[in-house]
């Protein structure tokens, strides 16, 4: 998974890595020879007393080792751009795969772990590459060229080297073995806190005014002692690691010294020779501690990349069609024709055989029961579900074969939990809207009946808006974000609840400005209050996902027990009639 990861998204670099590796080369050449004219001028320069020798090759060895620093330098800069640009490559593509998510795949992964995958994940995997590029290409190429050294100064000595690196390996697939479990567990596990966390910051008013502090303490605790219990045994492994390592370096070291003494001394082997083999053998044995270093980084790295890969492989069940429609053949129509839609898993359908028309300068209100599914329904208009069975007209084409561009052009969307993004009110305006003028912002303002609060900031137009509009009363964020649905001028507006937060007043108010600007459009309207749709011209009545009564709210009364019911629960039947 890792491997076809990087192949894919590497593959625009292969420029960059063809000159790493080159110089990753130079530097691990550098690195062999230079072992080499230090032994040359032990045995003959300094044996020999010849000063002029010892300043020739010493001049040569400084020359070799300023061109190992500038390959290093420049090693290491493309090598770190790489990374970086991968990093960046990935988490673009991330966002992109989860900005075409539908809200079933939302749903699905959730956003605290779409969030470490996009962050966390990618991290590791750049770092994985970092390392790569940085340290771990020069390994294997040093390792190789210092055995062949090694051999060449003294073959049966080196036959320590071929004891010694089985062992380290052996060792290393232990702990590799062992590690790798962790790592998936610790990712997973950093989504949990995650989780928790944002549940307790968005939360926070509820907690607090439910005593439930020393619960979600409690509650928080655990997820944060399973990362902390898994981060640990991971840290005693490589703490038991790098020891053993190192133990085995300084045993074999000390060998070396023993049998490379005793060489000398009978004359088979010259001291600087001797010099060299062990630099040899320290280059080969660092070059291997270099490679366990890297044992922390590919097992996490590939747990990450799988959870990469899942996000990426993922197919929206919102996708584009192969041949969008870019046209409307009724501008502003809307129909349902026999329209089911059930969650993925669920036993019984949300919504079930829905069929109504609606048109231009007609306004179509939904109302029933909490659970009848209102908002399913009116998610199946702009796509954010597909129906499961039946079909959903918009302009009069089916809207799985409409360009989603196009569609969701389209429609002025209101949902029941009005969101506002951290900026400005004109930020946020634009997004209905972007380029709009300061005139045009204001009229839409008027309408929603939030100019005045907006006027009374110093800032106007540049008041702060935080995260999530929390800055503002819940009012105010469902009259900005109806502002920013009516300054599209859409085709078809959509108000899911969205007056649930106003007062009869504003409410009043507010579909009075409404009317002129939705004249020529399709309203489609859910509301909980029977006042805000009895002026509807039809009204479709849900009870448990199925439509239950359709028509105006004098014929309903009498035609339809379930919406007198409702109406009944909310005012008498004298004031609705």
């Amino acid at each position: 998974m890792l491997t076809n990861l990087l192949r894919q998204y590497l593959k625009p670099y292969r420029g960059a890595i063809v000159v790493v590796l080159v110089l990753q080369a130079m530097q691990a050449g550098s690195n062999l020879y230079l072992p080499l004219l230090n032994a040359d001028i032990i045995d003959n320069g300094v044996s020999q007393g010849d000063t002029d020798y010892i300043v020739q090759t010493g001049g040569w060895m400084l020359a070799v080792s300023f061109a190992q620093v500038v390959a290093v330098i420049v090693a290491v800069y493309l090598g770190a751009r790489t990374a970086m640009r991968l990093g960046r490559d990935l988490r673009q593509a991330l966002f992109d795969r989860v900005m075409g998510f539908s809200a079933r795949e939302l749903a699905r992964f959730g956003p605290p772990s779409l969030i470490t995958r996009t962050t966390n994940d990618v991290q590791q995997v750049q770092m994985l590459v970092l390392m790569t590029l940085v340290f771990l290409i020069s390994a294997p190429l040093t390792m190789i060229g210092g055995g062949a050294m090694a051999l060449r100064h003294d073959a049966a000595l080196s036959a320590l080297i071929l004891v010694i690196l089985p062992v380290v390996i052996g060792f290393l697939a232990v702990v590799l073995k062992r590690v790798n479990p962790l790592f998936r567990g610790m990712q997973k596990a950093i989504d949990s806190v995650n989780q928790v966390l944002r549940e307790q910051i968005d939360g926070a008013r509820v907690i607090r005014a439910f005593v439930r502090q020393p619960y979600e303490e409690e509650r928080f605790d655990g997820v944060n002692k399973h990362l902390t219990k898994l981060q640990m045994s991971v840290g005693y492994t490589f703490a038991l690691m790098f020891p053993f390592v190192m133990l085995l370096m300084n045993l074999t070291s000390v060998a070396v010294i023993w049998f490379g003494g005793h060489r000398v001394e009978s004359g088979a082997m010259e001291v600087g020779g001797l010099t060299a083999f062990i630099t040899y053998l320290m280059l080969i044995l660092m070059s291997v501690m270099m490679a366990s270093m890297m044992f922390f980084f590919v097992p996490r790295a590939q747990a990450c990349a799988e959870r990469i890969q899942e996000v990426l492989r993922t197919r929206a069940a919102v996708a584009q069609p192969a041949r969008p429609v870019r046209q409307f053949a009724k501008p502003g129509h809307l129909k349902m024709q026999a329209a089911s839609f059930q969650f993925e898993g669920a036993e019984a359908p949300v919504l079930n055989n829905i069929s109504f028309e609606a048109g231009p300068g007609q306004v179509t209100a939904i109302i029933g029961s909490t659970g009848a599914g209102k908002t399913s329904l009116v998610n199946l208009i702009p796509r954010l579900f597909d129906a499961t069975s039946g079909r959903v007209e918009v302009g009069g084409v089916d809207v799985k074969e409409l360009d989603l561009e196009t569609l969701w052009g389209s429609i002025g969307f209101v949902p029941q939990q009005a969101y506002l993004f951290s900026g400005t009110v004109r930020t946020n305006l634009e997004y209905g809207r972007p380029g709009a003028s300061d005139e045009q912002m204001w009229e839409a303002l008027e309408i929603a009946q939030a100019a005045e609060f907006v006027r009374e900031s110093p800032e106007g137009l540049e008041m702060e808006i935080v995260q999530g509009g929390g800055n503002l009363s819940g009012g105010q964020r469902q009259r900005l974000s109806i502002a920013r649905a009516v300054i599209r001028r859409p085709l078809v507006y959509v108000f899911d609840d969205a007056f649930s937060a106003l007062d009869f007043a504003t409410d009043a108010r507010l579909r009075a400005a409404l009317g002129p600007i939705t004249s020529q459009a399709t309203v489609v309207l859910v509301a909980q209050r029977v006042g805000t749709i009895m002026a509807a011209d039809q009204i479709l009545v849900l009870d448990a996902g199925r439509v239950v009564g359709i028509g105006q709210h004098r014929d309903l009364l009498e035609t339809c027990p379930t919406y007198r019911e409702i109406v009944e629960s909310q005012m008498t039947l004298a004031e609705a009639s």
